[in-house]
Order: structure tokens, then C-alpha cells, then sequence
């Protein structure tokens, strides 16, 4: 099949891709890791893809590739794109979930919200991607402004409200939480994210993620200090505990 939407001339700038991921969407994707993030998560596992470094695809480029893995989707695979930060190529997304629509293909985006706002030219711009989108994947990393801040660097208004947004147009979510003992793991925080959740109409999971050091070996070899070299990945009690807290078990799979 033959599709071109302007994809020949807009370039996205790519970190990488995984041809056959089972954790990023449901049933099996193909998964696109888009360079450039705003934000500097304390345990990010890929700091390289902040800023610099990447590849130029166009989105006929990167859908051809994709193109290629779709006997392993069967009926509930597809594509998602995850970052970095997605959304700061919103204009590359578009015109590459474009081509995938044409072709009938699932599409998912990770994303940790920075980006959003209600301004325009913005939001008509992210509406335009949503027509495409079949799920959100959105982490919401800490519940106050503060503690997001102290955890990133950016605050988590707005992340808070592109939830609301989703929910506000029907947009299913998926909702993570990333769980690192004494940082992210606060029961009262935990409480209002749950709460949160329960507010928003769209949500169809909710996941813990616990903590690993895995990026590590990134940190180091960009210079760049890891603060949480001490900390422990979570046991199994505090992973049950936090998805009792979340109440991960009243979402159904997508």
C-alpha cells in the first residue's frame, strides 16, 4: 500500500526502536524512542535521549520500517511511540500516525504530559494527533507540585490536566507510576494520585512500575551523577502495598 500524507519532507529525530515490544501498549508493538525530553527524572534510564544525538526519519521512513514487524501484531498489537518526550514532535507523530491509520494500524503514545497546554496553535495541534491516538500511556510521577519538581525539575499542572483532557474527550488512558522507596512511594500521595485516577472517566489501567537502576551504566558514561545509586528496587510488600494504594486491580486491561 501506497500513502503519502507530506511524509517525505518532515523528519522526526529518532533515539531508536524496538521491533517487538510486549510492554508498552497492548499485545505486541513496535516501539519508537523519539530523542529530546524536558524533564530530568532523578531514575531516568535512557538520559540520552534528553537532548542532542538521534536520527532524521521522515514518517514514510519509520512507518516502512514498522510496516515490516505487522505479522506480530495479530489483532491487538501495533505501534507506540515513547521517548524521551513524544509530544515535543507533535507534527512528526501526526503525520506518521497518519500513515499508520491508513493502514489500519493500533497506535499508542507514551508520554510523561510536559508539553501540554489549552493554548493556541498547541492544542489544536495535539486534537489533530489525538483523531489518530488510540491510547495514552501517561505517567504521573509524584502527586504535588513540589516533589515533581524536586523529582524532574519541571512542575505537574499541566500533566495533570492534559489527564483531564483525555478524559474530558473520550481518549482511553493508561496511567503508570514509577515506584522508588522513599522518594515516589508517600502513602498520602499515593492516596490523592488514586483519587485522581478515580475522577477521570477514560482510564482503562493503572501499573506501578517499580524502580531499577538499569540506566545507570547511561549516567556514567554521559558524566552525569546518579543520586539514586543507593536506593533499592522495591520488594514485593511494597509493590502490593502501592498497588493496593492505587487500586490497580479495580482497572481492567485495555
Amino acid at each position: 500500500m501506497a500513502f503519502v500524507y507530506g511524509a517525505d519532507e518532515i523528519k522526526g529525530n529518532v533515539h531508536s526502536v524496538e521491533s517487538f515490544g510486549l510492554v508498552d501498549g497492548p499485545g505486541v508493538r513496535f516501539v519508537v524512542f523519539m530523542q529530546g525530553c524536558a524533564l530530568r527524572c532523578k531514575y531516568c534510564h535512557n538520559p540520552e535521549t534528553w537532548a542532542g544525538g538521534g536520527s532524521p526519519w521522515t514518517a514514510k521512513q519509520l512507518f516502512d520500517k514498522a510496516w515490516r514487524f505487522k505479522a506480530y501484531w495479530k489483532s491487538n498489537g501495533g505501534i507506540t511511540v515513547s521517548g524521551g518526550e513524544p509530544l515535543l514532535q507533535i507534527k512528526f507523530l501526526t503525520e506518521f500516525f497518519n500513515l499508520a491509520k491508513k493502514h489500519g494500524v493500533n497506535t499508542a503514545i507514551d508520554t510523561a504530559g510536559q508539553p501540554f497546554c489549552r493554548e493556541e496553535p498547541w492544542l489544536s495541534k495535539f486534537n489533530e494527533l489525538m483523531e489518530l491516538t488510540d491510547l495514552v500511556i501517561l505517567d504521573l510521577k509524584e502527586w504535588t507540585s513540589e516533589k515533581h519538581i524536586a523529582l524532574t525539575g519541571k512542575d505537574n499542572e499541566n500533566i495533570k490536566d492534559l489527564a483531564r483532557y483525555l478524559s474530558e474527550i473520550g481518549k482511553p488512558m493508561w496511567i503508570r507510576h514509577v515506584l522508588v522507596p522513599g522518594l515516589t512511594d508517600d502513602e498520602s500521595d499515593l492516596r490523592a494520585i488514586s483519587e485522581f485516577i478515580a475522577s477521570l472517566k477514560t482510564v482503562r489501567r493503572v501499573e506501578i512500575l517499580p524502580y531499577h537502576a538499569f540506566g545507570v551504566p547511561s549516567w556514567e558514561k554521559l558524566g552525569l551523577e546518579y543520586e539514586l545509586k543507593d536506593v533499592q528496587a522495591p520488594n514485593d510488600e511494597q509493590i502490593r502495598r502501592a498497588e493496593e494504594l492505587l487500586r490497580v486491580s479495580d482497572y481492567n486491561n485495555y
